[in-house]
């Protein structure tokens, strides 16, 4: 790291004060550039100067002016040092873990609180509960609170370890130096105080005589205290007089008064037994024994037993997958050094891993991320997905000599294709195109994913599966001729016609779709201002690519907050649309659109978009349709056995949900013809709550490729047989079986387990459940 110079970081930018977090971040990334001595102008920020734990070991000096806010300095680090140049507000250091913080003027309360390591000097007073709650270490020097005033109520509460210096010069808190009510509950430690004190908690504390040790350690080391807060002129003021300061001392556990206790033989005999035993309440009902139940039961006397859930629940990635790619099972894989494997899994799924899950797919996976709960970046799927470029083809089952038809060659109808093919039957599409991919091939910009990338993909599934071109629109009687040769017909026409408006001069507007279609293609003229009426995902598509053939004056609206969201809407912003809600359109005319309230707004060309129907004329009258699409159950059959309907012409949906359908029908055509069925996308999803997040790096840096990426993994629901459970176990009951076929299993000793909770409350995938035992007969 490059030594920089000093970098000035203001709490107020354009008159707006700037949030705790981002000033911290600032901190932490000027910190991580180089800059080791650093001021900031604080305006009321929070917890000021901590947690810088990556110094590459160089000390770092922080100097605050302006007004700080609270936790100045808390959760410090060694190599840290914060000078806060006036007063400060309340838990200066909290957490404190090794800093050195100076404050130039009086602290408020919980200075100190929970200290670990590291010193803070005050120049004046504190307020209450000072130095409470601290602990030392003796592997490192115990922490160290220095205040040349004297300090409010409470002081030393509940304190654990440390060192405390109250000198009492100049205090505002006179007759009783250490405020009322020291020492409650303090444990460890000592306070070093000079002045009046007229009480303390002596169940707790005591004062002992000054040892000459203890009087070298308070003069050496008050040089530094007054060196810091700039007042070396006092050290002969504090030091001339010992007999001035006195030495207050945590008792020991043997010196605390302890309170007389039955012993339990006593209790049993004299009350328990006299009660309910031989004469009692029951003695004559049952001689079950009554002996005393040892403190910590094993076994049946258990109350909670722990239980290894692995694999038994699916995580929140799969589980909101529409097209079920075991995202987590990919990264498993890849930890293992098993990169190829994760690459190739994705083409038992879907024919289109690059194309779709690396750029068109708004990764819904991500979206349901468990690490989003903590604010961590979701792990990013994308990239595993762009990867899948270089998937191997799956070896498909053996010819099963059926036959499946599939009208339409899009997503869905590729889909199902590609999986039939998979599972050895032959399917066959019915489509007008001349090439395959639907939308994917004719509206969708280029823009949004690499031609190659998508003609790689396509090329390997046209290969596999037989394209019918048909040379007319699909009637009834060739649809029925269709049935007739076929086991099984899976209907994926996409929707086709675009919705019109019926509103005054609708046909001087093009749909989206043709003009998407002839972008594509490079033959349309935009000029230099379009309205697109409908604002969602498809509008902005057409948003960019009418940037890109020249407009620069582009305007979305709707009668609704715009439902356009991810890629889609970001690429609009970024092209400088305008997005206008809610207006209602009055007309369309040659000059534009002219909205419900009067106002006219100009365009060389109106785009509308508000959605597409699909064409289902074909489709006999006995088949049940319902709002313009065809009606099926929840594995998308018909109301035809025969007949499947999945994608667009079942409902408006993402391309990967297209994909996700056809996967599913695919795997009940399959399962009706040879009985078989998949069961591990109909597990429940694990919790959340059952995760834990701490294990992972808030500030850790974007992954540049996958295998780092993969470490990012919190394996919600499977075992990373990582063996914390096994070594957090405090009575060691847990240990790690082998298995046949590389698998492992962690088993529970229930003659050693106690039923704590340790290995699920530690365990980083949530994996442990503990369950009530089961009740005693």
């Amino acid at each position: 790291m490059e030594q920089l110079e000093k970098i000035i970081i203001p709490g107020i930018t354009d008159g707006m004060r700037v949030e705790s977090r981002v000033l911290e971040e600032q901190i932490q990334k000027a910190v991580e550039r180089g800059y080791l001595d650093i001021e900031v102008q604080a305006y009321g920020q929070h917890g000021i100067g901590g947690r810088l734990w990556n110094t590459m070991g160089k000390p770092v000096n922080i100097s605050v002016v302006g007004y700080p806010g609270q936790r100045a300095g808390s959760m410090g680090s060694p190599m840290t040092r914060i000078e806060i140049q006036g007063p400060a507000s309340d838990d200066v250091g909290w957490l404190n873990a090794g800093a050195t913080i100076v404050v130039h003027g009086d602290a408020t309360n919980g200075v100190a609180n929970a200290m670990a390591q590291g010193k803070i000097y005050v120049d004046g007073d504190i307020g209450a509960r000072g130095m409470t709650m601290t602990k030392s270490n003796p592997r490192f020097d115990p922490p160290e609170l220095w205040v040349l005033g004297g300090v409010g109520d409470s002081f030393a509460e509940f304190m654990a370890g440390g060192v405390a210096v109250i000198c009492g010069l100049g205090s505002h808190y006179r007759g009783n130096i250490l405020g009322h009510r020291p020492c409650v509950g303090m444990v460890g430690g000592k306070i070093f105080l000079r002045g009046t004190q007229k009480g303390y908690s002596d169940a707790d504390a005591k004062l002992i005589r000054m040892s000459d040790e203890d009087w070298s350690w308070l003069t050496t080391n008050m040089k530094d205290f007054l060196d810091a807060i700039k007042k070396a002129d006092l050290f002969d003021v504090l030091t001339s007089e010992r007999s001035k300061w006195q030495v207050l001392q945590a008792l020991a556990p043997h010196e605390k008064t302890l309170r007389s206790m039955t012993a339990m033989s006593v209790f049993r005999s004299e009350v328990w037994d006299r009660e309910l035993g031989k004469g009692g309440l029951i003695g004559d009902l049952t001689d079950i024994d009554r002996s005393p139940v040892t403190l910590i039961t094993t076994g049946a006397l258990r109350r909670f037993v722990p239980v290894w859930e692995n694999d038994k629940y699916l995580p929140p990635c799969q589980a909101n997958c529409p097209t079920g790619i075991p995202v987590q099972k990919r990264w498993e894989l890849i930890r293992k050094g098993e990169v190829q494997n994760a690459i190739d899994l994705a083409l038992e799924y879907t024919p289109f891993p690059a194309t779709v899950c690396g750029y068109l797919c708004p990764n819904i996976c991500m979206d349901h991320c468990t690490r989003g709960l903590d604010f961590l970046p979701s792990t990013d799927i994308s990239m595993l997905g762009k990867a899948s470029i270089n998937a191997a083809e799956p070896i498909p089952a053996k010819p099963s000599g059926k036959k499946i038809a599939i009208i339409g060659g899009g997503p869905a109808g590729l889909s199902v294709a590609w999986q039939l093919y998979l599972q050895g039957h032959k399917p066959e599409v019915y489509d007008r195109a001349k090439k395959l991919g639907g939308k994917i091939a004719s509206v969708i910009p280029n823009s949004r994913f690499p031609k190659d990338v998508f003609e790689h993909e396509l090329k390997r599934i046209s290969e596999k599966v037989t394209h019918v071109r048909l040379k007319k629109d699909l009637t009834e009687e060739t649809f029925k001729e269709i049935l007739d040769r076929h086991d099984f017909t899976v209907i994926a026409v996409g929707a086709q016609t675009p919705r019109s408006m019926k509103v005054e001069g609708h046909a001087n507007a093009v749909s989206a779709l043709e003009f998407l279609e002839l972008s594509k293609r490079d033959g349309l003229k935009v000029g230099k201002k379009i309205v697109i009426i409908g604002a969602g995902n498809v509008g902005c598509d057409v948003a960019t690519e009418a940037h890109r053939l020249g407009a620069r004056d582009i305007t979305l609206i709707d009668i609704q907050q715009p439902a356009s969201f991810g890629k889609e809407r970001e690429a609009a912003e970024a092209v400088g649309a305008k997005f206008l809600w809610p207006v209602h359109t009055r007309a369309i005319t040659r000059k534009g659109v002219e909205l419900a309230g009067g106002e006219i707004l100009d365009a060389d060309i109106v785009v509308v978009s508000i959605g597409d129907q699909p064409d289902l004329s074909f489709l006999p009258i006995s088949m049940d349709v319902k709002n313009g699409f065809v009606a099926v159950d929840n594995t998308f059959m018909t109301s035809d056995p025969k007949i499947y309907a999945i994608g667009d012409s079942v409902k408006a949906g993402l391309i990967t949900d297209a994909i996700g359908a056809g996967r599913t029908v695919a795997q009940t055509i399959d399962a009706r013809i040879n009985g078989r069925s998949e069961t591990y996308d109909q597990l429940p999803v694990v919790d959340y709550s059952r995760i834990r997040l701490e294990y992972y790096n808030p500030r850790e840096e974007k992954p540049e490729d996958i295998a780092a990426c993969s470490l990012q993994c919190a394996s919600c629901g499977a075992c990373r047989d990582c063996g914390l459970c096994e070594a957090i176990c405090p009575q060691q009951a847990i240990s790690r079986r082998d298995l046949q076929g590389g698998r492992y299993e962690y088993a529970v000793d229930d003659r050693l387990c106690i039923g704590c909770g340790f290995c699920a409350q530690a365990c980083p995938c949530g994996i442990w459940e503990l369950r009530e035992n089961d009740p005693l007969e």
